[in-house]
């Protein structure tokens, strides 16, 4: 009930307070009408100030507009009239100069100036009434369209016989002079094709007094007449347009010069045919071509079948089997193709598709576009001439099939003539008169012409060639020289025991070490040859800056839209195609040298080092046993015996292998080494106390030492389950405590928790 009464008085005092502002609300409701009606006022006002005032002034504007744009209409009529008569005074002046010019005067400069002019009156004008009207005189009674027409045409056939008059007298001037007046009175395009015309008869005589200089002679059979001749021909046509380019441009527009160029491209077609096919004719290139597919390549087609059974071993430098297959060699070299003359005619080949080259790399700048980073491509007029086709025809299918033959021949003629580097052996006291890497001459052979057929193909500037020269390189050295080291490593130089349990004889091993060699510095050098292309200096000071000038070197030679990626990507190609499949090769030659070489030595080796040693005598039996070691002057007996052992294994065959073959022999023996130490460690469980853990240690790093001097750190990593094993058996109680924790097994363990409690639990004193 009190609640109820409280609400009440709320409520009651709320609407007093409305009530009481009430008042307020009234007041301003009544200033509001005052304002209204103070407005309607003042708003009457206006619109009569409106009526009566603005709108006289809104008239007279409207009305002051309207004639403002008659004004300005009749002023632009005015105008067009005026030029209209300017013009037809103009074409008045010109038609009377030209007819003036044409008569007694015969100023053929001025008749053309007055055309020119006229040329520049639009032709609704000169075809209007007016002019027809005005123009026409007693002396020109003709309409002016009419008048300047023949005035055009005999102008025109004036020029063209004087300019051939000209031409015909060799006189420059009077060329030059009649040549400017063509595009005066609109003939450009007669013009320019008299000058092409007349540039082509230069091109001619000059071509055919080059190409007849030799024909019929000693010239033509000896040196490079003929590339000789088609670069002349280039250049003759390239001082052209360089020399009259600027003022073919200057009197007729900018790329004008392109209708000339035209014109000469077809006169290059000529007589460029004419060369190619006479040096065709005179080189016999058909019959060359035929006796090039029709060669069996005996040799090495011999070489890949069966093997015969033999001997083991090598062959004697002096075998009758040897000599015979020399003899058949020289045989069928003389019966056969001259290969020096191919390789002659190669470089007069490849001189001739380089100029072809650079010519249309002229010819394509000279046709380019102003754009500023416009792509350089090949212009339709060259793509589709004849001389593109015959050079195709002729020059770069020649070229593809002789490269690939001389290659794959140079292959076969150095395994025929392969000799194997003397002065070699195992045995350390002898010492070793030939020069490193001790390699086959064949390898030295085949690179040789490998670099030379790379750059002669390069050099071409041809993209057709690289596409089929390049892979043609990586089939050749992928299937013939790789295939050829493996019919020798397989058949010829197979390091096997004759009778069980002993080694191989010594011949056969140094001549299967000598293949593996082969290989990676075949290796070696194509990727130096690649690379001398790609500019990929490793291990000079400064290999950007080669780098970046190799790869000007390339971009220079293929200017073209995407030709030098293509020709990079196709070095790649064969760098990694041949180093692919040498490096499986030999990777399995090496595991053949471990196998049969290395392994069966080793495991005696490891277990004579460890044969007397006890690990479970006393502090003082180690004592005593180290001062009989000391003096003795022999060291720590397992370090000595395992020294010598090991430097009587690797150090023959160090001495003999590349580098990198020795490191990756040295891989291969460390990793089984390692699983061997590994399974010793382990055979000492239960048999080795704590005096003898600590020589153990010693020993196993003592051991690792010896294998890895000379700076080989990385190959301590083989070893780290051996010195963790090693680690655990000596650790104390509270290290071993703390091995537990996850920071101790994140400290880089390579055995497992297990593993660490089984080498714990190897010292006797610790078994459970």
């Amino acid at each position: 009930m009190d609640e109820l009464c409280q609400h009440e008085a709320s409520v009651t005092e709320r609407l007093n307070a409305l009530v009481a502002s009430q008042n307020g609300l009234k007041r301003s409701l009544a200033r509001l009408d005052i304002s209204r009606a103070t407005l309607g006022s003042q708003t009457v006002s206006t619109r009569s100030i409106g009526n009566t005032m603005l709108s006289n002034a809104a008239v007279a504007a409207k009305r002051i507009s309207a004639a403002v744009s008659r004004l300005d209409l009749e002023q632009a009529r005015v105008k067009d009239t005026l030029q209209v008569v300017e013009q037809v005074a103009e074409l008045k002046t010109c038609v009377l100069g030209v007819t003036g010019s044409m008569g007694a005067a015969q100023d053929w400069e001025a008749a053309a100036t007055y055309l020119s002019r006229a040329s520049r009156i639009p032709p609704i004008v000169i075809n209007g009434s007016f002019a027809e009207e005005i123009v026409p005189t007693s002396e020109v009674p003709d309409l002016p369209k009419t008048t300047l027409e023949q005035a055009a045409e005999s102008l025109q056939a004036l020029f063209l016989r004087e300019f051939q008059r000209a031409a015909a007298e060799n006189n420059g001037s009077k060329v030059t002079r009649f040549f400017k007046l063509f595009p005066l009175i609109g003939k450009s395009d007669v013009g320019l094709d008299a000058y092409g015309r007349y540039v082509c008869q230069g091109v001619a005589a000059r071509a055919r007094s080059n190409l007849n200089a030799g024909t019929g002679g000693s010239q033509a059979t000896e040196g490079f007449f003929y590339a000789n001749a088609l670069t002349k021909l280039f250049e003759h046509v390239a001082q052209i347009v360089e020399h009259h380019g600027g003022l073919v441009e200057l009197h007729y527009g900018t790329g004008s010069m392109i209708r000339v160029i035209e014109r000469l491209q077809t006169e290059a077609d000529l007589q460029g045919g004419i060369i190619i096919d006479t040096w065709s004719d005179e080189r016999s290139i058909d019959r060359k071509l035929t006796d090039i597919r029709s060669y069996a390549f005996t040799f090495l087609v011999q070489s890949f079948l069966p093997a015969q059974p033999t001997r083991s071993g090598t062959p004697r430098a002096g075998s009758p089997n040897k000599r015979l297959a020399q003899g058949d060699s020289r045989r069928q070299d003389e019966e056969g193709i001259d290969t020096k003359g191919i390789d002659t005619l190669l470089s007069e080949m490849t001189a001739m598709a380089a100029r072809w080259s650079l010519y249309c790399r002229f010819i394509s700048l000279q046709c380019k576009p102003e754009a500023e980073h416009e792509v350089l491509q090949v212009p339709s007029l060259v793509t589709t001439s004849a001389l593109n086709r015959k050079i195709a025809e002729k020059i770069t299918t020649p070229i593809n099939e002789m490269i690939t033959f001389l290659l794959r021949r140079s292959v076969e003629r150095a395994f025929q003539l392969d000799e194997q580097p003397s002065g070699l052996s195992l045995n350390l006291a002898k010492a070793l008169h030939s020069h490193t890497p001790y390699i086959s001459s064949a390898v030295d052979d085949v690179m040789y012409i490998v670099n030379q057929v790379v750059g002669r193909s390069l050099a071409t500037s041809q993209r057709s060639v690289v596409s089929s020269v390049l892979p043609s390189v990586t089939r050749v050295l992928d299937s013939d020289f790789i295939g050829m080291v493996q019919r020798k490593m397989r058949d010829e130089s197979y390091p096997k025991a004759a009778v069980q349990d002993t080694l191989p004889p010594e011949n056969t091993i140094l001549a299967f070490l000598v293949l593996i060699n082969d290989l990676d510095v075949g290796c070696d050098y194509v990727r130096r040859i690649v690379q001398s292309w790609l500019g990929d200096f490793q291990g000079t000071d400064s290999r950007e800056e080669k780098t970046e000038a190799s790869a000007k070197s390339l971009q220079s030679l293929y200017p073209f839209q995407g030709d030098a990626l293509y020709v990079a990507s196709m070095l790649k190609v064969v760098q990694q195609s041949f180093e692919a499949k040498a490096s499986e090769l030999i990777s399995d030659g090496i595991y053949v040298v471990f196998k049969n070489v290395i392994k069966p030595r080793l495991r005696p080796l490891l277990s004579n080092a460890f044969r007397d040693i006890d690990y479970q005598m006393s502090e003082q039996g180690q004592a005593e046993a180290k001062l009989v070691e000391d003096d003795v002057g022999s060291g720590h007996a397992a370090h000595g015996h395992f020294q010598r052992g090991w430097d009587a294994l690797t150090k023959p065959i160090a001495r003999i292998f590349t580098n990198g073959n020795h490191e990756r022999l040295l891989n291969t023996t460390i990793s089984y080494l390692a699983d061997v130490l590994e399974k010793r460690i382990w055979s000492y469980y239960g048999r080795i106390n704590d005096y003898g853990a600590i020589r153990l240690e010693r020993d196993i790093a003592g051991l690792v030492n010896i294998v890895v001097r000379g700076s080989r750190y990385g190959l301590r990593d083989a070893f780290a389950r051996c010195s963790q094993i090693c680690l655990v058996m000596n650790m104390e109680e509270d290290e071993w405590a703390e091995t537990g924790s996850d920071v101790v097994q994140d400290a880089g363990w390579v055995i497992d928790g297990d593993e660490r409690a089984r080498a714990r639990a190897m010292v006797q004193s610790r078994e459970q």
